[in-house]
């Protein structure tokens, strides 16, 4: 499966690469935000492309299709459990700080989508903010 056709199904839920990184970007504190934007934009084009990012995001889309909740019940951690795996896949363990800072938080998007999908979208985006500053900004 190629980046866009992962976006394609997620853009059928309302989650667009531009949504993801604005919401990326509201918790974003430091200089020079077009810069992250831009690189933060590379490198979720190429993790949509990665195949074990892509099988997680689909089985929380799938999910979401197939599978029916009632609202985000607090017994429910299958939601969390995805989200938390594409972060740390993503951005190692240091990202799953991030990932629980996005999920508290909720910026952007994450409010607005149902249960599966805010935490895998939340891990996606935590674990591509976590990787792009251990790589560095400069």
């Amino acid at each position: 499966m190629k980046a866009g056709e992962l976006l394609q199904r997620l853009e059928k839920h309302g989650v667009t690469l531009e949504k993801m990184l604005n919401t990326a970007m509201e918790l974003y504190i430091g200089s020079d935000p077009e810069k992250v934007r831009d690189r933060l934009r590379r490198l979720m084009l190429r993790y949509l492309g990665d195949i074990n990012v892509q099988a997680l995001l689909m089985a929380a889309l799938l999910l979401e299709e197939s599978f029916n909740v009632e609202g985000d019940p607090v017994n429910l951690v299958a939601d969390e459990l995805i989200g938390i795996n594409i972060a740390e896949y993503i951005g190692g363990k240091m990202a799953l700080f991030n990932f629980f800072y996005y999920d508290t938080k909720k910026p952007g998007i994450l409010a607005e989508l149902p249960p599966f999908l805010d935490d895998a979208i939340g891990g996606f985006i935590s674990g591509c903010m976590t990787e792009l500053f251990q790589e560095g900004v400069e």
